[in-house]
């Protein structure tokens, strides 16, 4: 059965004539009046495009939605935001569901008649701007701007990340219907077990609830950046999977193992003002040189965008000990203490769900040593369990939160064994402390930080403050990756 049939000049102008309106402005079938009845339903946007926008009904078939001009097209009206890291560019407002996960249909099917991929192979894509920090119901949505729409066709590296992601998926599933004689009691183990092997897709919710096949919203995210006219660099090469990034991490060692900063800095072109003071960043700026790249960051790569990397330098003593603890991301307060989001949709779980780190790990000769002096080792990738995430991240999540809901967030001052309080030197301010999880007591916790130590930019229950991070124990760090080989 095709989709509803449209010239694509036609939709063309149809969605024309939608951008920069509201979704209840478009609203010509009164699609918003269920939300009186229902105020949690979820889809509204979607059904807003597809009743009133497009005039069909919606279904849930397992086919694509639209037949243009002869090509069967999936629609998908898809949430994006302004990142809070640049408020001039849209991000994701969450992962995009693809279609179910079928362990009885998918161990016959082959990747380019599967239903995955007839879904996926040629999108329209629909973008309305979740103007939002909190959840709103669905009776809001009518406030939202549509913003953009696109036909969308992954390019043919796109498409052998995607096949290989699927077939994970396929074999895994295969693997248990021939191993085990009740194969549904080993389902569950799908959505952890393959985490830290799917490149741009996961599957979620977790068995014994049907799970769906799903772009991670990192993928999502490089979509409409591209779309709204903010590119990634690509890098040189064909990377289909993590085992190639590993391959070309394998290659980079052994030409450069055992080099110090200074020796990689100048092997690879980089301009610095003064050698003797490399700020940390350089190491990360030598990662990307190493693969190919001109940028100085690796979340300007595309490859390590989509694939979810963070590229993380670690510096170990001789003995093999840490000598940092590990900054990862910051904390986005208003997401973090909404209180329709459970743990599990919440952006830390993300973070340690979806994200891997590329520790490239450096080893100082003593502690006087300056950075340029460190030498490169190699580079280990890490994931982070389900385990981990439940009990460490879990429990510094509710416990920000319960600070900032029961009104227990307090700010002390820092005073010296005399009891007098500590001032800052270049800014004369008076240094206080904040109640969050310390390090003391969790491998995961919370600092503040910032370049001036007398501007405080967040402000969280009336209490000014820094930006507040979440931060891993640099020791925990590195007795996780004692257990890993080098790439």
């Amino acid at each position: 059965m095709k989709g509803h049939f449209f010239h694509r000049e036609e939709l063309e102008y149809i969605l024309d004539c939608a951008l920069n309106k509201t979704l209840g402005e478009v609203d010509e079938k009164h699609v918003f009046d269920k939300t009186k009845r229902n105020p949690k339903i979820t889809g509204i946007a979607g059904d807003v495009i597809e009743q009133s926008v497009l005039g069909f009904p919606a279904d849930n078939l397992q086919r694509p939605d639209l037949d243009v001009g002869g090509v069967a097209t999936e629609l998908k009206t898809t949430g994006i935001r302004l990142s809070k890291k640049d408020n001039k560019k849209y991000e994701a407002k969450e992962p995009m569901s693809i279609t179910a996960v079928s362990p009885g249909r998918i161990v016959s099917e082959q990747f380019p008649t599967s239903k995955f991929w007839h879904k996926l192979q040629h999108m329209l894509l629909v973008y309305y701007h979740y103007a939002s920090a909190k959840t709103v119901k669905a009776a809001e949505y009518a406030d939202f701007y549509i913003r953009g729409y696109e036909f969308h066709e992954f390019d043919e590296a796109d498409e052998a990340i995607l096949r290989n992601d699927w077939e994970l998926v396929r074999d895994f599933i295969l693997e248990i219907q021939r191993t085990f004689a009740e194969p549904e009691s080993q389902y569950p183990r799908l959505s952890s077990e393959l985490r830290d092997k799917l490149a741009y897709i996961d599957t979620a919710p977790k068995w014994p609830n049907p799970p769906r096949f799903r772009l991670k919203r990192q993928v999502v995210t490089d979509i409409v950046q591209k779309h709204f006219g903010n590119k990634l660099e690509q890098l040189p090469g064909r990377y289909s999977g993590y085992k190639d990034i590993d391959r070309k991490c394998r290659a980079i060692t052994e030409q450069d193992a055992g080099k110090t900063v200074e020796e990689l800095v100048a092997q690879y072109g980089i301009v610095v003002k003064n050698i003797g003071k490399l700020s940390k960043s350089i190491n990360e700026t030598v990662i990307v040189k190493m693969f190919g790249g001109q940028s100085k960051k690796l979340n300007q790569i595309e490859l390590f965008r989509r694939f979810g990397i963070v590229g993380k330098s670690i510096t170990i003593t001789r003995e093999g000990n840490r000598t940092e603890d590990t900054k990862l991301f910051a904390i986005d307060f208003d997401e973090w203490t909404d209180r329709d989001i459970v743990f599990e949709e919440s952006r830390a779980y993300e973070y340690f769900a979806n994200y891997q780190l590329l520790c490239m790990l450096f080893e100082e000769p003593s502690k006087e040593a300056s950075l340029n002096e460190n030498k490169f080792v190699g580079f280990k990738r890490l994931t982070f369990s389900e385990d981990f995430i439940q009990r460490e991240v879990r429990g510094i999540w509710e416990k920000v939160r319960g600070l900032v809901w029961e009104g227990r967030l307090a700010e002390t001052v820092s005073r010296d064994k005399e009891g007098r309080a500590i001032v800052n030197k270049k800014t004369g301010t008076v240094r206080t402390s904040l109640n969050f999880p310390k390090s003391k007591e969790n491998t995961v916790f919370v600092r503040g930080g910032g370049i001036d130590a007398s501007v405080k930019t967040e402000q969280v229950n009336g209490i000014n403050m820094y930006k507040q991070f979440v931060w891993i124990k640099g020791s925990y760090i590195v007795d996780m990756l004692k257990g890993l080989p080098l790439l």
